[in-house]
């Protein structure tokens, strides 16, 4: 089985705990070193600012804000990222129309092709 996260640390945004543990177990079977979960864009940014990751997994909406700074952040730093929405891309404003969109819900098949296309 193919590896695309093998030995890389990830930036999990995502504000529902169900959610964070079933990414976390997907994102580890795709041979992830680390993952690292923040809940809003505060913590997002803060583990961005204390850390160095090699990708990143955005949920659009936080409980109401939305993770467009943290993108804005990763962005700035050239690291990759993909954002997770109910709403697929409908859900981001033009400027990251360019990004990838997982849509919710997703299977671990599609989150395997989106990393391995993120990292090709």
């Amino acid at each position: 089985m193919s590896k695309p996260l093998s030995g890389r640390n990830i930036l999990l945004v995502e504000d529902e705990m169900m959610l964070v543990m079933l990414i976390e177990s997907m994102l580890d079977d795709l041979g992830s070193q680390s993952v690292s979960a923040a809940a809003n864009v505060r913590q997002g940014l803060d583990l961005i600012d204390g850390q160095v990751f090699d990708a990143a997994m955005l949920d659009v909406n936080l409980n109401g804000e939305t993770s467009f700074p943290v993108a804005d952040a990763l962005a700035a730093r050239g690291i990759p990222f993909v954002f997770s929405s109910g709403y697929g891309i409908d859900g981001l404003t033009e400027r990251f129309r360019d990004r990838p969109v997982l849509k919710k819900p997703f299977q671990y098949e599609e989150l395997a092709g989106m990393f391995e296309r993120l990292f090709a």
